[in-house]
């Protein structure tokens, strides 16, 4: 690294690097990255048996600051909706807002964990990326594998896109690829979160008059949704697939208040 060798390079000049990234400007998510890329670059030369340790691993590297939530309100939320009606991912928008599924939830989801019959989705599996490849894998924790009841509003939606659906893949014939996917490219093969955010998501932010949000946040919409119509912050921490209710409770704080001014009321009525 500059003048020094490898096998000279000790944790406290990994660690004032940092530190003097960070003082000339760069942010903690920025030297974040250069940690992870330096590790890595670090690991191989351990591997090559250029150094014997490496020298990161007892480095701490800066936490990148949490993103902040920035859900959608009610008449945002519907204007969403709106605006995607008749969109080719009319049913995966519907499904986000009212199930709070992840995205990699939602993009890895088949037809077979779906009971429409009984307005059911049974979360198995997630898009995941690995060695830049798309792929199907095991669910984020214990608690994400779990059971979502989906609204009438989601129903019709998922119903109306397995009709599409059929259609291109009548239409397409053999060149469709059937994964089973609830939600494909025109193909029928995994969807590019990429692509997906900037062909089809922003585009319907710009459509609907909305600000830039992620896709993410309309999960964060659908629990600030429940949590503001005094719903059990229980349920709505299963129905997230959360791994505690603490995680619920620590995410939406900013919906509690709300909360605590309705029980108020509540117990004045009761008491009166």
């Amino acid at each position: 690294m500059g003048g020094l060798k490898l096998k000279a390079l000790t944790p406290a000049h990994v660690q004032s690097l940092y530190r003097d990234r960070l003082d000339s400007g760069l942010s903690p998510a920025t030297v974040h990255k250069i940690h992870v890329i330096l590790h890595k670059a670090l690991d191989q030369a351990v591997r090559w048996s250029l150094m014997l340790h490496n020298p990161t691993e007892v480095v701490k590297p800066p936490r990148p600051a949490p993103e902040g939530i920035r859900p959608l309100d009610r008449e945002q939320a519907k204007a969403l909706l709106e605006a995607a009606y008749g969109d080719r991912f009319e049913a995966l928008y519907v499904s986000a807002v009212t199930t709070g599924l992840r995205q990699g939830e939602l993009l890895g989801l088949r037809w077979e964990d779906i009971d429409l019959e009984n307005g059911l989705i049974r979360i198995r599996r997630t898009l995941t990326r690995h060695k830049g490849r798309l792929i199907l894998g095991e669910p984020k924790t214990k608690r994400s594998r779990r059971t979502v009841r989906l609204t009438e509003v989601a129903v019709e939606a998922l119903k109306g896109h397995l009709a599409r659906q059929m259609e291109q893949m009548k239409h397409l014939g053999d060149l469709y690829e059937d994964l089973g996917l609830v939600f494909a490219t025109e193909r029928g093969t995994l969807v590019n979160p990429t692509n997906l955010r900037e062909r089809s998501f922003a585009p319907l932010l710009r459509k609907a008059g909305l600000p830039t949000v992620r896709f993410y946040d309309l999960r964060h919409t659908c629990a600030t949704l429940l949590l503001s119509r005094n719903v059990n912050p229980k349920i709505v921490s299963e129905m997230l697939g959360h791994a505690t209710i603490a995680i619920t409770l620590d995410t939406y704080s900013h919906v509690l208040p709300n909360m605590q001014d309705s029980a108020a009321r509540a117990l004045e009525d009761a008491l009166r």
